[in-house]
This record gives structure tokens, C-alpha cells and sequence, in this order.
């Protein structure tokens, strides 16, 4: 069990230093790590994890915050939430997880090519409907947003991002505690990782300041891709 908190501890604090510093990723580097060492680990308890950088992120970057674009993501998330739900009902896992990395795919490519998304009323209410449907049923759904505002200050993309995960992570743990699938263990294990946490966050400092010297897009844009390629590799390989 020692093993596990402390392999569980690292994986925490390499997803909580890129979050920190990029503005989404954590998912991408925790969830498929935390699943080997112990399945019990996801989504619960990572999803507490993540509510708590997301905080502390809002927090330690607010005057940034994009509140009129997270309104209008938010929106969209509420009805993408329920198409993911549908669409984990009713379609095949794999062939659906493919069909969204390469979605994502397409979008970093024709970022790179031609294509110069705005964070608009519009755009971010597609986004919204695409982060909630892609964040539940395949559990990436930071792409979306994050590709709109790739052109924006990382200051910018990192507090929107996190008061988008917020609110999202807020929705989320309410309707599991509905549910019933919110338990002591979840939040017994997350306070053994807050220390864990922390450090990745603090340890974000230094990093989004080497990225905001012209970096940030190229970062945006390679987790993006990272998450598209896994979830790929994930629905090929299993």
C-alpha cells in the first residue's frame, strides 16, 4: 500500500505540474497511471483532486479569468454532459473514443495549418457541448476549450481553464454524491495526495513563467494532441 501512495504521489504531482503550468492535462498523465496502481483511485477521488488545483488556480490567477467565456462554456457543458451520458448508453466505447481523438486531432492540425479559433459566444458554446460530451464519455474533455484560446495569454488559459474544471468538477461530484458513489475511501485517499498536489502546483509556478515567454501555445496544442493520441492508442489497444 505504501508503494502504491507513493507511486499514486508522483504520477499526482507530474499532472498537477502540468496543469498548473499549461492549464488542462492532469487527466491525461493521472487517470491512466492511477488505474495500474489502483483502479479504485479514478474517477472519485481524482476528480477531488483535480476540484482542489482547480481552486488554487482561480485563485492564484483571478484578475485573468475569462468569467463571460466560462458563462457561456458552462452552458454548453450542461447539454454535452447529457450527450455523453447518451452516448456511453448507447454507443460502442472504442469506435466512439477513436472518433473523438481524431476529432481533437483534426482541430490541433488545422490549428497549425490555418485555422485561428476565437473564444466567442458561439464557438465557446460548441466547445461546451464538445468538453461535456467528450469529458464524459471518454474522459478528455479540456481540448475543446483549451484550443480556443490557444491565441491567448497563459495567464488567460489557465484561469478560465480552471474555473471551467471548477464548476464542472462541482456538477460532476454533486450528481455522484447524488448517486451514492461518493464514499469516505474517495476523500480518505484524496487528503493522503493534497500534500502531493501541492507540490506539483507550487512546483507549476516556475514553469508557467518559462512557458508564457512565447510557449504556451505550442504547449496548448501539444497536450492536446497527447490526449488525442492516447485516447486513440486506448480504443485500439485497449
Amino acid at each position: 500500500m505504501t508503494l502504491a501512495i507513493l507511486l499514486s504521489g508522483l504520477t499526482i504531482v507530474l499532472g498537477a505540474l502540468v496543469q498548473g503550468a499549461v492549464g488542462y492535462g492532469m487527466n491525461l498523465i493521472a487517470a491512466p497511471l492511477l488505474a495500474l496502481v489502483e483502479p479504485a483511485f479514478v474517477p472519485v477521488p481524482l476528480i477531488l483532486l483535480a476540484s482542489g488545483h482547480a481552486l488554487l488556480a482561480v485563485v492564484r490567477e483571478h484578475r485573468d479569468v475569462d468569467w463571460r467565456g466560462v458563462g457561456w462554456a458552462m452552458l454548453g457543458r450542461v447539454a454535452g454532459t447529457a450527450l455523453g451520458v447518451l452516448a456511453v448508453a448507447t454507443l460502442a466505447q472504442r469506435p466512439f473514443a477513436a472518433i473523438v481523438g481524431i476529432s481533437v486531432l483534426a482541430c490541433v492540425v488545422l490549428s497549425l495549418v490555418s485555422w485561428r479559433p476565437h473564444p466567442a459566444p458561439g464557438p465557446l458554446l460548441v466547445a461546451g457541448v464538445a468538453s461535456g460530451t467528450f469529458g464524459t464519455a471518454a474522459s478528455i474533455g479540456g481540448p475543446p476549450i483549451a484550443l480556443l484560446y490557444q491565441h491567448a495569454a497563459g495567464a488567460r488559459i489557465r484561469s478560465t481553464m480552471a474555473a471551467c474544471f471548477a464548476i464542472g468538477s462541482a456538477i460532476s461530484l454533486a450528481g455522484l454524491g447524488v448517486a451514492g458513489e461518493l464514499h469516505v475511501r474517495h476523500l480518505v485517499f484524496a487528503a493522503w495526495m493534497l500534500p502531493f498536489l501541492l507540490a506539483g502546483f507550487l512546483l507549476s509556478g516556475p514553469a508557467r513563467r518559462l512557458l508564457d515567454g512565447g510557449r504556451i501555445r505550442p504547449a496548448v496544442l501539444t497536450v492536446a494532441a497527447a490526449s488525442a493520441l492516447a485516447l486513440i492508442g486506448r480504443s485500439v489497444f485497449g
